[in-house]
């Protein structure tokens, strides 16, 4: 494996001409690339369109973003004004239905982005690839005694019968305004929450110490490390994320299931599309404070024998279609299915699915 630095640009950023040259230098000397990989538009769209072996990878697309502009707008104050942005989207999307067929293979990491790119963005069915986000699942697994270190470790009393976790940028577009007021309501409302419901906080931002306003039921961690991160996963009872993005898969919530953590989540098409399929895996809810709560109160209501086989099938899900293990290994049939003159030359059609061997038939 050989690395080629690129200084940045003046900016700060990747310095798109440089690379483009050294790509063309390492392209022409010996054996050329069987494959070419781009994150997002790491190769822009004018250098891209007569590559044939090349995969580019959207996290997030312009299309995906309206639906978090939409509620965002919704949920601002009254003296708050509209962000301009939002009326400037539009022609973002257009722009890139545009430019997006230029690349030659797509790679999607979720199933709603895989369907917009086909459907909206009107690419070819068989230029656009699904290959979710994967996580080590050598690292995010159920630990029963990490869980109850953890839990002693940062104070969550024995008495506890919901824990709920929270992780992540602790800002505005992550959706934490809205847990706040919904977690203010819901202790002010209700005793059995003040008195048993316990709300670990892991992550950085300025709702960190807004959070710590509500009293001795919110633990607020601070940043963590990947280990302890993982610590934290196994001891909660449920992960809830209210994001206000739509776009992407989140890792949090894939760590999250490997760990076999119920988990809760915003109603967009990327999360209901992939993560949380059903009642059985999960919660979902509206980007509301009124939609939070209902959920947050039968999270109560279910309580720790519900949450945990929702623990269960997550898991489940998450080692069948979210470890890394999987991400890799579909990452490179995809590059073989792509690669004019792959490395293993066994008359076998990569660009198939299934192959022998996914049906247990290749011994």
């Amino acid at each position: 494996m050989s690395f080629h630095q690129t200084p940045p640009s003046p900016a700060g950023y990747l310095n798109q001409g440089l690379a483009w040259e050294q790509f063309q230098t390492e392209n022409a000397t010996g054996r050329p690339f069987d494959v070419i990989h781009s994150e997002s538009v790491g190769l822009l769209h004018g250098r891209a369109r007569n590559i044939s072996n090349l995969a580019a990878s959207w996290h997030g697309i312009a299309y995906e973003t309206i639906h978090s502009d939409v509620v965002q707008d919704l949920l601002r104050g009254p003296d708050e004004p509209r962000r301009p942005t939002i009326t400037e989207r539009l022609s973002k999307v257009i722009e890139e239905v545009k430019f997006f067929p230029h690349y030659a293979h797509h790679v999607a990491t979720s199933d709603h982005v895989g369907d917009v790119l086909k459907r909206i963005y009107m690419i070819p069915e068989e230029r656009v690839h699904i290959v979710v986000n994967g996580v080590d699942e050598s690292i995010y697994r159920p630990d029963r005694k990490m869980r109850e270190e953890f839990r002693r470790k940062v104070g969550v009393p024995d008495r506890a019968s919901l824990v709920i976790g929270l992780a992540g940028r602790l800002v505005k577009d992550k959706g934490h305004p809205l847990m706040f007021e919904a977690l203010k309501q819901v202790f002010g409302e209700e005793e059995r929450f003040r008195r048993d419901a316990f709300v670990l906080v892991a992550g950085d931002g300025p709702w960190g110490n807004r959070y710590k306003e509500l009293g001795r039921n919110i633990i607020v961690l601070g940043p963590l490390e990947q280990s302890e991160l993982a610590k934290f996963y196994n001891s909660l009872d449920v992960y809830l994320n209210p994001t206000l993005r739509a776009q992407g898969l989140d890792h949090t919530f894939i760590e999250a299931m490997l760990s076999g953590v119920a988990i809760a989540g915003t109603r967009f098409a990327s999360i209901t599309g992939s993560l949380i399929v059903g009642s059985d895996v999960g919660y979902t809810f509206l980007p509301t404070v009124e939609s939070l709560k209902e959920s947050l109160h039968k999270i109560m209501k279910d309580g720790k024998q519900v949450l945990s086989k929702k623990g269960e099938v997550a898991r489940s899900r998450a080692l069948r279609l979210f470890t890394a293990t999987k991400m890799a290994a579909a990452y490179e049939r995809l590059f073989l299915c792509i690669s004019k003159e792959p490395a293993v030359k066994d008359n076998i059609d990569y660009c198939r699915y299934p192959l022998p061997w996914d049906s247990g038939k290749l011994k």
